[in-house]
């Protein structure tokens, strides 16, 4: 497989805080079309990947390129409008705004809470369009039935949904996920699984963090291993789970956990 051929393409990751290297010259790719997972232990540079990839901080060197095009260092919401998305391990919805409400805030090209001012005052053909987007979005992720509630009063898995949901808005062709069923109880992480199967399915890829294993074993192929800044191996789960060196990565033996 070629280059030309993987949707998101990191090179020569680096990034420094303070003086401490957090990345040290990642490179991965990840294809069309998966659930690739990206997983090691505490310290690895998973999130600073994310925040390079996403743009919510620069990487002092290296390249990221997403569907041919080259968006390093680009803002997150111009690399949003290419159809690069992400979610966040604690939910950023607004808390006293409704679960529709919050979907919509986040259709493309609308300026944050600029839009609420639309609402006030008749926004018309567009206001009605994002609505029946945020209304078949809250369908399929199973929030319609409490869609007129505050995002406050969700239930932890709810927040999760409503991350994905608020992510499926910007249209996007790959989603990176923070951590999505974190704090949620086995059940609604299981209907979490699925919403991404079935996504995966109609389209989207995602790149995962995840420290669930029994999740990323059942959910994601490939799977990308990061130890202290770098990209330490990928493969499927077995042959990661296999892996002497991802042992030690994560147990400090030979053991995987």
């Amino acid at each position: 497989m070629t280059d030309d051929d993987n949707l998101l393409t990191v090179s020569g990751l680096t990034r420094s805080f303070y003086g401490v290297q957090a990345l040290r010259g990642v490179d991965f790719v990840v294809r069309p079309g998966t659930i690739t997972a990206l997983i090691g232990p505490n310290g690895a540079g998973k999130t600073t990947a994310f925040q390079c990839i996403s743009g919510v901080i620069p990487p002092d060197g290296g390249r990221v390129m997403f569907a041919g095009q080259d968006i390093t260092g680009w803002r997150p919401d111009r690399i949003t409008r290419t159809g690069l998305t992400r979610t966040f391990q604690i939910a950023r919805g607004i808390s006293r705004l409704s679960v529709l409400d919050n979907l919509m805030l986040y259709a493309p090209d609308q300026p944050g809470e600029g839009l609420l001012a639309a609402f006030t005052t008749g926004g018309g053909a567009a206001e009605e369009a994002v609505r029946v987007r945020a209304v078949a979005i809250a369908r399929r992720l199973n929030l319609l039935r409490v869609a007129n509630n505050p995002a406050g009063a969700l239930s932890g898995g709810q927040k999760k949904l409503l991350e994905i949901g608020r992510a499926l808005m910007a249209r996007p062709r790959l989603i990176l996920l923070d951590e999505p069923i974190a704090g949620v109880n086995p059940s609604l992480a299981e209907e979490i699984a699925e919403h991404l199967r079935t996504l995966r399915d109609d389209g989207i890829t995602f790149l995962v963090i995840e420290h669930h294993m029994d999740l990323i074993a059942r959910l994601c192929d490939p799977v990308i291993v990061m130890a202290e800044g770098r990209m330490l191996t990928t493969g499927s789960f077995a042959d990661v789970a296999g892996n002497c060196d991802v042992q030690d990565a994560y147990m400090g033996s030979r053991k995987w956990a």
